[in-house]
């Protein structure tokens, strides 16, 4: 039997405590980047004659400009609530969804095939029991453009309690989870690709160090980060799309007696007609600098966490694996 079949399981405490203290990072230093990419993805510069649209840079410059730097981290309230929940809902679903599949008896490890769709799982887990509500509120405070310099300068949504009640009030409830299934498809594709790239390209790094595994050590913090980095960076770029008509789908409020369906593809036959292909893959250069760290920044954090709460016997938690 091998080593990673030997290793016990990692409680749900292991999984809050480490996964809410690496989505905390995670947040803290990629949150401007989403807030420039929402920023771009709900531009309507390319309808104008004659007008480009923004580069990244323009966008976060005017931000700071015009709102301080501190609308750069507009919706990080709404985030902040949301990330501990997440992150546990996202490791420990997926680590349950791999329970269902038979581990290869020599090296006990998980098909590709099987942490492929428990990832895909556990994406869709987290998007509708919490990514939606919170990116609903989220993306309603970061498209405001007032100065947060100016007390007179009064918004809508002063702030993310205030944005749920304020939405739940005129919109009702429902409001909160609209474009769940575009969340949710995005969400599952988003860690299918993530959790599987970065299981193999760990696999792989063990196989080229094996002095590592013999020692019962694990990697170094640095090339957790640059896996991460590398599988953090694939999602987005299969999903962009789905992520650019989600944001427009959430930004505003559904038209009375108007399906969920037929404001997708009103929003999608607009976007194609008036601001071509391009319009799909507005704010993908954002949004890969802020996934890619974000998910270098969260595995490193991860299993760090994990690794000292197994060295301090915390929990009992065991080393990291994702193999098992």
């Amino acid at each position: 039997m091998s080593r990673n079949s030997e290793k016990a399981k990692p409680t749900m405490a292991v999984h809050l405590i480490a996964g809410g203290g690496a989505g905390l990072c995670e947040a803290l230093a990629c949150h401007p980047l989403d807030t420039i990419k929402v920023r771009m993805q709900l531009s309507r510069r390319a309808r104008l004659p004659g007008q480009k649209p923004k580069s990244f840079l323009t966008v976060g410059r005017d931000i700071v400009r015009k709102e301080t730097p501190l609308g750069l981290y507009k919706g990080l309230g709404a985030v902040v609530t949301g990330i501990v929940p997440k992150m546990a809902i996202r490791f420990s679903s997926f680590e349950f969804y791999k329970t269902f599949a038979k581990p290869d008896p020599v090296t006990g490890n998980v098909a590709s095939k099987a942490v492929f769709f428990s990832g895909l799982l556990a994406g869709a887990t987290e998007a509708v029991a919490v990514v939606t509500p919170m990116e609903v509120i989220k993306i309603r405070l970061q498209a405001q453009h007032h100065s947060m310099a100016d007390p007179l300068d009064i918004p809508k949504y002063r702030n993310a309690a205030h944005a749920v009640y304020t939405v739940v009030r005129e919109e009702g409830f429902l409001a909160l989870y609209r474009g769940v299934s575009l969340t949710a498809l995005r969400q599952a594709t988003n860690q299918a690709v993530n959790f599987t790239a970065y299981t193999e390209f760990k696999q792989y790094a063990h196989k080229l160090q094996p002095h590592l595994k013999e020692k019962g050590l694990e990697l170094p913090a640095y090339q957790h980060m640059l896996l991460g980095l590398v599988s953090g960076a694939m999602g987005p770029l299969s999903n962009a799309p789905i992520d650019t008509i989600k944001t427009r789908l959430q930004k505003t409020p559904a038209n009375p007696g108007e399906t969920a369906a037929k404001r997708i593809l009103a929003i999608t036959a607009d976007m194609w007609k008036h601001e071509g292909v391009h319009a799909f893959y507005k704010g993908i250069t954002p949004r890969i600098m802020r996934v890619a760290p974000g998910q270098a920044v969260t595995f490193m954090i991860y299993e760090a966490i994990r690794g000292w709460m197994d060295r301090v016997g915390v929990f009992k938690a065991p080393a990291v694996e994702y193999t098992t």
